[in-house]
């Protein structure tokens, strides 16, 4: 992974306010999860992550733009505020595509076990997660039935 950057701490927190499955977490959890979150920054071209490899973890693109890959199909293009890698969160399977930054870019990322540490302390966060997640997976579900 590459080195560790700054990024200042109660605009991160307000940042990771804003990513969806994490819409429940109050304030002051916000900020107690910002500790447990590295900033990186990625160059233009480069990978994030490859499709195949463990799954390790959340990203949140903090400045710059991503774009997801299977070969050389694109799938979704990224921003700021936009984030993916969520379900590794949860499960050890291998990553389902690439993620190449577009641009130079900032991104948060949340390990799994960093994620598991402060879920320990702060238990109803993973119900919010989890609800949140089943939401997603139902909306995909009707754009898959029509």
């Amino acid at each position: 992974m590459p080195a560790a950057v700054e990024f200042p701490a109660r605009e991160l927190a307000r940042r990771l306010g804003k990513v969806s499955i994490l819409g429940t977490l109050s304030g002051k959890q916000l900020k107690n999860l910002a500790q447990w979150v590295r900033i990186v920054a990625f160059d233009r071209g480069e990978a994030v992550v490859r499709r195949g490899d463990k799954g390790d973890g959340l990203y949140l693109i903090l400045d710059g733009s991503a774009e997801v890959r299977r070969g050389r199909r694109a799938l979704a293009r990224l921003g700021s505020g936009q984030f993916f890698g969520e379900m590794s969160l949860f499960d050890d399977l291998p990553r389902s595509a690439d993620v190449v930054a577009l641009r130079p870019s900032k991104m948060a990322v949340l390990q799994k076990w960093e994620f598991w540490g402060f879920a320990a302390s702060e238990p109803s966060v993973v119900l919010g997660i989890l609800a949140e997640m089943s939401r997603r997976l139902r909306a995909a579900d009707r754009r898959l039935a029509q």
